[in-house]
């Protein structure tokens, strides 16, 4: 999975559509190869991600979870520690 797509289910507050678009771009972007496609791709490529964010907001709407949310600043707050160990 790409790097820079992140876990969006079970946050405080939820995640946005503009979370979701962004995660659903990067996956279009994967899949393809493109980071950007041609013109001749371009509609292509949007539809795709118009498709992967409209499923990931369904998913996302019917996950379920006994767990309590998570805290997005605790969370980022622990992903810096953990690069800083890995790249220490």
């Amino acid at each position: 999975m790409c790097r820079s797509i992140r876990t969006l289910f079970n946050f405080e507050p939820p995640a946005s559509d503009e979370e979701v678009r962004a995660a659903a771009r990067q996956f279009v972007r994967k899949l393809s190869g493109f980071g950007r496609p041609s013109r001749a791709n371009e509609a292509a490529f949007e539809a795709a991600i118009d498709e992967v964010a409209d499923a990931s907001r369904r998913l996302l709407a019917s996950l379920a979870t006994n767990r309590p949310p998570r805290d997005r600043e605790s969370e980022a707050l622990a992903a810096r520690e953990r690069g800083r160990q890995r790249f220490a």
